[in-house]
């Protein structure tokens, strides 16, 4: 189940599974989980790939468009996908 405040999105792994990956803000640090399938167990999604740190900003966006979350949080956010992946370019 969701937590109120968790983000989360569905994509396609590299062998083309259908994989869910949520993320959650706490502090200031960013908690991401995964799992393979919809009644699977989430486990710690340690180092997320830069695809998922970019489908974070784009909901991120979108949540900043219908005034759900501060504008400060695209910056903050955009800082620490920089931090990870130095050459992106969010």
């Amino acid at each position: 189940m969701a937590h109120k405040g968790e983000i989360g999105w569905k994509r396609r792994n590299e062998d083309g599974d259908k994989i869910q990956v949520s993320a959650r803000k706490m502090g200031s640090q960013w908690s991401f989980r995964i799992r393979l399938a919809k009644f699977d167990s989430w486990r710690p999604y340690e180092n997320p790939e830069l695809e998922d740190w970019l489908e974070l900003l784009n909901s991120i966006r979108r949540r900043i468009q219908r005034n759900l979350i501060p504008e400060i949080e695209e910056d903050r956010l955009i800082s620490k996908i920089k931090e990870h992946y130095p050459e992106a370019k969010p």
